[in-house]
């Protein structure tokens, strides 16, 4: 990112470079290494927020953010629904308490769905909690962050939230960086209080971006759901939500879904990050998604 020197601090780069000069020298002569580079302290600066399945592949980079995000759904024929669209509306907030510690407000908004025999919509429930950056080595670009978050059931049953009693969300989240290269990873376990009205579900994904400038950061995704419990609350239910909907089917125990993605992110201010992704089903039964389009903006505080 680009940074312009104000009038009180355009003495400090020509400071701080004889200081590194003065300490590499010092350094040499003791046959000691040299100091880490200031890019490995830095690294994290080209990073970026996953932008596929929002809602669980939380970031592991602690930070400050506001995030609306916006998302697109074909529904696949052999669903329920026998086909149709859904959108979703919602909001993120990240706060970084410390420079560890973060807070995280991972869903609400509203969510619609449109089908044939199904035409409903509703507010999605709460969920909000925290992570903690246990490991964070600038010196091999790698960061370690587990975390856990709890879903309120405050959404509308209509649109299957609101039930289940609440569900927490036990999550560690990774990401290594290789230069300018950078390997992403999550897992995670969705925890019904209510085990007849929703699933058992873990969910595990991985994301490799390559930060080409600031106006094109690419990367490709892929995520995985897999139940491991049978509900109650649709019988026979093959499948399941992915990340917007727990269904409590009553067939979905060992059923995994999975999507791959492509997308791009763009730095268009030096604090705002705008992300876009194509998802497919990967995996059948593909369920409540065949394909859909992500977008959202990081607004960085």
């Amino acid at each position: 990112m680009d940074h312009k020197p104000t009038s009180r601090n355009r003495w400090l780069p020509a400071l701080g470079l004889s200081a590194l000069a003065a300490v590499s020298l010092s350094t040499a002569t003791a046959g000691t290494p040299a100091p880490t580079p200031v890019e490995a302290a830095d690294w994290k600066a080209h990073t970026i927020a996953p932008v596929t399945n929002p809602v669980f592949f939380e970031d592991p980079v602690i930070r400050s953010e506001i995030r609306p995000i916006f998302v697109y759904h074909t529904i696949d024929n052999s669903f329920i629904t026998q086909g149709g669209h859904a959108t979703l509306f919602a909001v993120q907030l990240r706060y970084a308490a410390t420079e560890r510690l973060g807070l995280i407000a991972t869903l609400d908004g509203h969510f619609d769905i449109d089908s044939p025999v199904l035409d409903v919509d509703g507010w999605m429930d709460l969920a909000a909690g925290f992570k903690y950056a246990l490991i964070d080595d600038a010196a091999n670009q790698f960061i370690l962050t587990p975390g856990l978050t709890f879903h309120i059931p405050t959404g509308d049953r209509e649109i299957f939230q609101g039930r289940g009693g609440g569900e927490f969300r036990p999550f560690v989240s990774f990401q290594k960086g290789y230069g300018d290269l950078h390997i992403t990873g999550n897992v995670g376990l969705r925890i019904p209080v209510v085990s007849n009205e929703q699933n058992l579900v873990a969910n595990y994904g991985v994301m490799v971006d390559y930060y080409t400038c600031r106006w094109f950061i690419p990367f490709v995704t892929a995520n995985f759901w897999t139940s491991l419990s049978d509900g109650n609350n649709i019988p026979g239910l093959r499948g399941n939500g992915y990340d917007v909907i727990n269904f409590g089917g009553g067939n979905t125990s060992g059923v995994t879904q999975g999507m791959l993605g492509v997308g791009f992110r763009s730095r268009v201010l030096n604090n705002v990050d705008f992300g876009v992704a194509y998802e497919i089903a990967a995996i059948r039964p593909y369920g409540l998604t065949n394909n859909r389009l992500t977008m959202d903006m990081c607004i960085r505080f």
